[in-house]
């Protein structure tokens, strides 16, 4: 004979609810025991493991940016700080408050973005060792580079330079306004490109994703850009379409860094084909000297050598050397330049970033930062979200967060 069962009990109950059976063979109701899984209905489609999904936020910070740039830039022109055309000769004056639009636009978008994200500004690759010394090493080494350049020019009769006529005053007084005025470009450039946009698409974007944005950038240029050196721009595109097929087979833990490397380098030259003396070396030196920015987030932990290395290469260009930056050639700098000889070699209007010297300069840049900061475990990755994970959160998560310490452990 079968043992005869009881219907639960009250004692048979524990705290939580759930029915312990008090002797063998005891009844069970059918169905799972424990607590039901959380309905999150549409949620999935707008938060991940890590917080809003990156599409959805890059999508709010560009809204974002756009909205308060359009107010901030009407206020400025109101007030008479900036030109409503675009000048043919830049200023030091005109070029700090172009940028200072630009850069409280960026930071009211991310402080927003931020906190609907629970994150802090800093976590957007701005935190890291040794900050202000990778800042003033950059800084010192974006100068240096631009100057091997344009010794190159020099040496090859390319570029013939004389120093202008301006008291100790004036020359003191454009250096310091152009150093602030590049240090807001610097900020501005990388604050977007490689602080927010590298930090956010490097949490949420795969191969797949990285080459249908970049071939939507390229279809962007197909249809609206024609010359301005879009070619720069397709070949950068082009180029990184196998090294990145070829970490997203092997599945490797720091793919996505480096997918993302590749979209906000595309992305980057782009930006540029907007400047009406770019030719393809130009746009495509920009790309290039975006992705070694990249670069250097994974080797320092941070964006402050890119910003350095920003500032210092495009002050030596337009003050130190006075030579034209993407056809613009600015008033008030320490020496006048004059390109010679074939455009390919000397970069002609577009100036030296145009010159085919321009590459063998930034592979060279390249070299001596992984040789110089090439360091373990410093790869800056998406902080973790302050809300408490739900039942489906914390599954969502954990593979991520055994991503993400294999690509830390990986140099």
């Amino acid at each position: 004979m079968e043992p005869k069962t009881q219907p639960p009990t009250a004692s048979d109950q524990n705290s939580a609810g759930v029915i312990e059976p008090s002797e063998p063979g005891a009844y069970l109701p059918p169905g799972p025991l424990g607590p039901p899984e959380p309905y999150r209905g549409l949620r999935w489609m707008f938060v991940g493991g890590q917080g809003l999904r990156a599409g959805w936020s890059v999508l709010l910070f560009t809204s974002l940016f756009t909205l308060f740039l359009i107010a901030i830039g009407f206020v400025f022109a109101q007030a008479h700080l900036v030109a409503k055309k675009r000048p043919t000769v830049a200023t030091a004056g005109r070029a700090i408050f172009s940028e200072l639009i630009l850069f409280l636009a960026m930071l009211a978008a991310a402080a927003i973005v931020a906190l609907v994200e629970q994150r802090r500004l800093l976590d957007f690759n701005l935190r890291g060792p040794r900050r202000p010394l990778h800042f003033f090493s950059g800084l010192g080494l974006g100068f240096a580079a631009l100057s091997a350049l344009i010794g190159a020019l020099a040496w090859g009769h390319w570029l013939r330079l004389a120093p202008q006529s301006l008291s100790a005053g004036q020359l003191f007084r454009y250096a310091l306004l152009w150093a602030c005025a590049f240090l807001l470009v610097g900020c501005v450039e990388e604050g977007v490109f490689r602080c927010y946009l590298q930090f956010t698409l490097t949490r949420g974007v795969n191969f797949w994703w990285a080459l249908a944005a970049n071939a939507a950038v390229c279809l962007d240029l197909v249809v609206r850009a024609k010359g301005n050196g879009v070619w720069g721009d397709y070949a950068i595109a082009l180029l990184g379409v196998v090294p990145c097929y070829i970490l997203h087979r092997k599945a490797a833990a720091r793919s996505a860094f480096w997918q993302a490397a590749w979209v906000t380098s595309t992305l980057f030259g782009f930006l540029h084909t907007g400047n009406g003396g770019e030719n393809w070396i130009g746009i495509f030196a920009a790309a290039a000297i975006g992705f070694v920015f990249c670069v250097s987030i994974w080797a320092t932990g941070s964006a402050w050598w890119a910003i350095g290395c920003h500032a210092g290469w495009d002050w030596g260009e337009t003050y130190f050397y006075g030579t034209a930056d993407s056809g613009l050639v600015a008033r008030g700098h320490l020496f006048a330049s004059t390109p010679a000889g074939n455009a390919l070699w000397s970069g002609g209007k577009d100036g030296p970033e145009g010159s085919l010297l321009v590459i063998a300069v930034i592979l060279l840049l390249l070299a001596i930062l992984v040789a110089i900061y090439r360091r373990k475990n410093t790869v800056a990755t998406p902080a973790p979200s302050l809300s408490p994970p739900d039942a489906n959160s914390a599954a969502d998560t954990a593979p991520a967060a055994l991503e993400q310490q294999s690509f830390l452990a990986e140099p």
